[in-house]
């Protein structure tokens, strides 16, 4: 079992009210198997808020955690008041805050939602989620108060106050429990009415012991039925909101993490302490036995790494071991998981088993793979230099998207002028496309797509663009760090951080902060290390890129940036393993899947070559790589470069398939079949024979349906690739 210190915690359910002012009957506090809330305090004791927030801080230091999130729960959270909310808040931001950035949140039911508690909440920056189950006959199903009351006008009106523009930034989302006797697509309307920035879908929580309701519709997966009527209906409306659920799936189907607790098989990182200061695995484990979710720890007695350790924990946090059998065979196990932990229980195998939802899970899971793959053929598949421009308007997408992010900001403002006005003109588009086709922006574009953008980061590839493009521009932004890097350029050593001027002048061009510029090239002063190019005999050129702050996204560590000797030394065993590619295989660059990068960085010794999670056109290379193993391993991954770079850009086949392990199978072995002259001979016959047999299972059913035309057309191009191997 993988170690627990392997996946730190980072979020802290606090409960700080045990009770609730709702009578919801699918609750899962109140309603299910533990009933262990009738021993807890009604509220929390500032003791313990103080020995939670020590506790934290201490973990946080220990395991040098960049932020962790509190959310405040109960129960029902704003039972305990505004003042008494404000002072576990300022506990908590005053112990955590120096030691870590604190992200505080509250999931509440609303009704009790009122301006005192908003202005607490905006003080402390707590973010608020909001449990509504839909329109107003789909909430009072199930969401009525304990006069049997709909609760139904109070929420909406709690999340209309939320929305109002004094506090719309604290506004988290809208939570709703699955009921397949509601209209879904009613709804799903409901909800993206009160415009929230996210919707979570939840499944009711039950277990094999307690199964859940089985719809009326006779069908064997209504829950699936229900969320891909509302997937379609998501899908209509241009995806405005995000659905986390649905999100999880798009991204692990794609090969990405998933998004959720309950689906996919990242490991968990939550941690729940009661009212009483005592540890408690997720609060969904209460569905299944009284005592579930126990662990006998308490915080006045025990650290966070202790509760970390407690094999309850440890449990859900190693990935595909720790699901049943049935799961390790599923086909869809990378985006379901298993399900939720609790949904898997019965008593006769505890948590071996899958979900109690497992049929509906596999449902949800190809029915959005099948809605979303496009099945035509990508011209991609058939050309080198489609592949490039499929590539280069991948980027240019994701760097319109970043600009959505940016915008507002006046030094990206006549950044964005900038790169339009270079995109707009055929003299100077080549200089922007130099920037975005360099592979180390790929993964600032993600991190924007993904979390805030690194605002210096594409200030300075605007300016390396408007250098590429000798374009006349000044551009300045707040630089941190002592380091300025241009990306494909070079890197100028900076007196600190603060505000920073690159001017652009035809071939000429400066940098300016506290004192005079610097000019470069002119100058070539001792602050600036510009990046070397190594001349290849085809009169292509290499960029050794050994200083750009993202190139670490290879599996392996990258090396330092090299002195003057080092580089020399580089650069000979580049040329010298590029000149024996040449002489052993003087035609290689005609091959499809040739790798020809235009940028090469340096790798720890012993390394090998390497791919990043980058673009097309980019290959580690340890400082120390012998010519005769770059010549062996770099057929291979020329195959799977091309691959990744293909299902960027086109489906070749159903997400999640068996026919995309297929389709790597037979590549790689065939490559493996293909090797240099010397290799063994026995190998190389059991990989084409390796490869013959993915094949054949490709070009049977069910693997076939799931190929798309590019797929298919990939087929081919294999078959007549192992066909040439008995000429």
């Amino acid at each position: 079992m993988t170690d627990s210190a392997d996946f730190p915690l980072q979020q802290l359910v606090l409960k700080i009210h045990s009770r609730c002012d709702l009578a919801c009957d699918h609750c899962y506090v109140y309603e299910h198997a533990d009933q262990t809330w009738r021993a807890k305090p009604v509220v929390i004791s500032p003791e313990t808020v103080a020995a939670v927030a020590r506790r934290l801080a201490e973990y946080a230091e220990a395991k040098s955690l960049d932020s962790i999130s509190v959310i405040l729960h109960g129960g029902e959270p704003l039972l305990a008041g505004p003042a008494r909310l404000r002072d576990i808040c300022t506990e908590l931001k005053s112990v955590v805050s120096p030691v870590t950035a604190l992200d505080l949140r509250m999931h509440t039911n609303g009704v009790q939602l009122r301006r005192k508690h908003l202005e607490v909440c905006r003080e402390f920056d707590v973010k608020i989620g909001i449990s509504l189950d839909g329109d107003r006959a789909a909430n009072d199903r199930h969401r009525l108060d304990r006069r049997g009351r709909s609760s139904y006008d109070r929420v909406v009106q709690a999340v209309e106050l939320l929305r109002s523009p004094e506090y719309r930034h604290l506004y988290l989302g809208l939570l709703c429990t699955v009921d397949v006797a509601n209209d879904p697509v009613a709804v799903h309307d409901a909800l993206t009415a009160l415009d929230p920035p996210r919707i979570d879908y939840l499944l009711p929580h039950s277990t094999w012991d307690s199964p859940p309701p089985p719809g009326r519709s006779g069908s064997p997966t209504p829950y699936a039925d229900w969320l891909l009527a509302v997937f379609d209906r998501w899908q209509e409306q241009g995806r405005t909101v995000p659905v986390r659920t649905f999100d999880s799936v798009l991204s692990t189907l794609r090969g990405g993490p998933s998004l959720t607790e309950a689906m996919g098989l990242a490991p968990s990182d939550l941690a729940v302490v009661e009212t009483d200061g005592s540890f408690e695995q997720a609060d969904s484990l209460k569905t299944a036995f009284d005592g579930a979710p126990a662990t006998g720890y308490d915080v006045l007695r025990h650290g966070f790494e202790e509760f970390a350790a407690h094999p309850g924990v440890r449990a859900r946090q190693s990935g595909i071991a720790g699901v049943s059998e049935t799961c390790r065979r599923c086909p869809v196990v990378e985006s379901c998981g298993g399900g939720l932990y609790a949904h898997r229980f019965s008593s006769e195998r505890q948590f071996d088993n899958p979900s109690v939802f497992c049929a509906d899970l596999k449902a949800l899971v190809e029915g959005i793979a099948d809605r979303i793959t496009q099945r035509d053929l990508a011209p991609a598949v058939l050309n080198s230099d489609e592949l490039f421009l499929a590539q280069l308007q991948l980027d240019r997408t994701l760097l319109a998207r970043t600009h959505t992010g940016l915008a507002g900001d006046p030094d990206w403002a006549a950044a964005w002028d900038l790169l339009v006005r270079l995109d707009s003109d055929e003299r100077t588009a080549p200089g922007l496309n130099a920037l975005l086709t360099h592979p180390y922006l790929r993964p600032a574009l993600h991190r924007a797509w993904h979390g805030p953008a690194d605002l210096p980061r594409f200030m300075a590839m605007a300016a390396a663009a408007a250098v590429h493009a000798r374009e006349p521009v000044t551009l300045g932004w707040d630089q941190p760090g002592t380091e300025l890097h241009l990306p494909t350029l070079g890197t100028l050593a900076l007196p600190g951080p603060g505000r920073v001027e690159v001017t652009v002048a035809g071939a000429q061009w400066s940098i300016r902060q506290h004192r005079g510029p610097v000019h470069v090239p002119a100058e070539r002063p001792a602050e600036w290390r510009e990046l070397t190019s190594v001349e290849r005999g085809t009169g292509a050129a290499l960029l050794i890129d050994d200083a750009d702050p993202y190139r670490s996204c290879y599996p392996v560590p990258v090396s330092d940036p090299l002195g003057d000797a080092e580089l020399a030394g580089f650069t000979a065993r580049l040329r010298a393993a590029y000149g024996l590619l040449d002489e052993q295989r003087p035609e290689w660059q005609k091959d499809i899947n040739a790798l020809e990068p235009a940028t090469v960085t340096p790798l720890a010794a012993g390394s090998g070559l390497q791919l990043g999670s980058h673009r097309l056109g980019a290959l580690g290379v340890a400082v120390d790589i012998e010519p005769a193993a770059f010549v062996r391993a770099l057929p291979l991954l020329g195959r799977r470069a091309r691959l990744t770079a293909l299902r960027e850009v086109a489906d070749l086949h159903v997400p999640g398939s068996r026919a995309g392990r297929l389709l790597d199978r037979a590549s790689e072995t065939i490559a493996e079949a293909v090797a240099p002259a010397g290799a063994d001979p026995v190998h190389r016959r059991r990989s084409a024979e390796t490869a013959a047999r993915a094949l054949d299972e490709l070009d049977g059913e069910p693997a076939r349906s799931h190929l798309t035309a590019s797929g298919r057309a990939l087929l081919a191009e294999l078959r007549e690739e192992h066909r040439a191997l008995d000429d």
